[in-house]
């Protein structure tokens, strides 16, 4: 059964962004390439919980937006569309990661959903 795996908190400041969440609750960030995308770890991987990131708010990352791992990004995209969710971008390669989209459920929330694959590019 897929479960949230990551969630992402946009910001109109990355930087100012992962300053708060480093002096409130500690957390440690890595930027992830050259982009404004600070990967978060959100407490001991023991413990409950997930990691995630700070990212730019834009269009389709104006809330904190969870994703969920599928095991084929194909089979869930036709599930999504047949229970009334809407896709909002293409299949995207995250490289060494797999690939994601961003969707809509049928209150209007975003998510998104990500097929971990290493051979990505």
């Amino acid at each position: 059964m897929p479960k949230v795996i990551h969630f992402e908190i946009p910001a109109v400041n990355a930087e100012r962004a992962v300053k708060f969440y480093e002096s409130a609750f500690g957390w440690k960030f890595d930027k992830y390439g050259q982009m404004d995308y600070y990967l978060a770890t959100a407490g001991d991987d023991k413990e409950p919980g997930i990691n995630g990131a700070i990212t730019i708010k834009g269009a389709l990352t104006t809330a904190t937006t969870n994703t969920i791992g599928v095991a084929s990004f194909e089979d869930a995209v036709k599930k999504i569309v047949a229970a009334g969710g809407e896709v909002l971008m293409p299949k995207t390669a995250v490289p060494g990661v797999g690939y994601m989209a961003y969707c809509k459920d049928t209150e209007g929330n975003v998510f998104g959903i990500m097929q971990s694959d290493p051979n990505a590019k």
